[in-house]
């Protein structure tokens, strides 16, 4: 079957998964290179080598939004919502802003929360393996490319744009710096087999400004309409504590705040991939900021539910952007974004169903580790396009018109977890 998994490899001492095609469609001619492992070398000496010759692009527009002109989400790493609102510096943004006091990670561990923002689902991944995201799986850059809004990644001290090695450390101290599962974009296909994609995926710097392109397109009033910013491994929070998280936001986003070539009409999202214990709920610190959030709602707090599948359903909803037909359908649009849009801002139907949902663990999936279960591609439910008056994406109808893969996909706000699976993807243990 075209969309089914055929199998799990291992490929160079990491995990990944063997796309179902990782044929592009006709109109997107192959290039002579295979991009999609063409930099995942991670020598020192290959690094310097794929560095030189490696394209960078800094593509801009200015489609204008119903409420934002510019989304930028910098997301950091494992820590609990009480610890992180502690925090005076995360504390002082919330100030700035709106606090998401009800946000929520959508399982453990990292990479998948990340994948999640961008594809509308996790399919399954409970790890932080090397893997690779079928071709036909679209994500939110196909979405902003339909509309021609201009996205890049940046992510700190990766070493060269479009690097797609599994990591790459601090070639002084040997600190963990960049790592791919951090990286949204670069895990699937849809992005990596293109050279100028890859291009849009870049680094920044605060050690070495110089060599930050974040700052060199930031100097030259060529930063993108939608951003993903990740610090690295020691400022994210990952392998050091929230103190030093905190301490490198303020450095890093204090100056932009007054900076009129980063705020343009620009709403921020400052979030965590997930909490610190996982044995806790996967609530998360979440805060919206920016010369896009109005005056009085400074200081405030929204207590809606939300969860990594509102940053794309918020987007949608800001450019009239089609969906995905996955989990992006039903997520909730930020509450002030949604009084703007006409959205609806909806509570779960049971309080009960709520409070039994932790999202600290997985259902099956194509990227589930160490056990059984149903490993297929689920199909997007193309019953919802025109749902809430949103189409699903063209290229989504027409690649999986035909696919007899199951879908679990419904449009509502509810969202499973491993402890309440979606049919048919429970878990299971090998």
């Amino acid at each position: 079957m075209f969309f089914k998994t055929l199998a799990v490899a291992a490929l160079a001492g990491v995990a990944a998964a063997k796309p179902c095609s990782t044929k592009p469609t006709a109109a997107s001619a192959s290039p002579t290179r295979q991009w999609e492992t063409a930099y995942t070398a991670t020598a020192a000496s290959d690094v310097a080598a794929a560095k030189a010759t490696a394209k960078t692009n800094s593509p801009t527009s200015h489609v204008k939004g119903k409420v934002f002109d510019r989304y930028v989400s910098i997301w950091f790493e494992n820590t609990n919502f009480e610890k992180a609102k502690a925090d005076p510096n995360f504390n002082f943004f919330a100030q700035q802003g709106i606090l998401l006091d009800h946000f929520f990670g959508v399982t453990h561990p990292s990479e998948p929360n990340y994948i999640a923002s961008v594809a509308g689902d996790y399919f399954g991944m409970n790890n932080d393996d090397f893997w690779r995201g079928d071709f036909n799986v679209s994500t939110v850059f196909d979405l902003l490319d339909h509309k021609k809004i201009s996205w890049s990644l940046y992510q700190e001290d990766m070493p060269f744009s479009g690097f797609e090695g599994k990591a790459w450390v601090n070639q002084k101290n040997g600190a963990n710096d960049y790592v791919r599962k951090h990286n949204p974009a670069v895990i699937f296909d849809k992005v990596a087999h293109y050279e100028d994609k890859l291009a849009q995926i870049k680094n920044l710097s605060l050690t070495d400004p110089a060599h930050s392109q974040f700052h060199a397109d930031l100097a030259a009033d060529k930063l993108p309409q939608w951003m993903f910013i990740t610090p690295n491994m020691t400022s994210d929070a990952h392998d050091t504590d929230v103190t030093t998280a905190g301490s490198w936001l303020r450095t890093f986003l204090g100056p932009l705040l007054s900076d009129p070539k980063f705020m343009q009409n620009t709403l921020v999202l400052i979030t965590f991939d997930e909490n610190e214990v996982y044995a806790d709920r996967n609530q998360i610190f979440s805060v919206l900021l920016g010369d896009a959030v109005p005056a009085e709602l400074h200081g405030t707090t929204d207590s809606h539910y939300y969860n990594h599948y509102s940053e794309l359903a918020t987007v949608q909803a800001n450019w009239d952007l089609p969906t995905l037909g996955r989990w992006d359908v039903g997520a909730n649009v930020y509450s002030y974004v949604a009084a703007k849009t006409g959205s609806q801002v909806r509570a779960w139907a049971s309080e009960a169903e709520f409070n039994g949902h932790y999202w600290n663990a997985s259902y099956a999936g194509v990227f589930y580790d160490g056990g059984k279960g149903n490993t297929e591609y689920p199909a997007p439910n193309l019953e919802l396009d025109g749902f809430r008056g949103r189409p699903i994406l063209e290229e989504v109808k027409k690649t999986w018109k035909d696919s007899k893969n199951p879908t679990y996909y419904t449009g509502a706000l509810e969202l499973p977890d491993g402890m309440n699976p979606p049919k048919g993807y429970a878990p299971i243990k090998a």
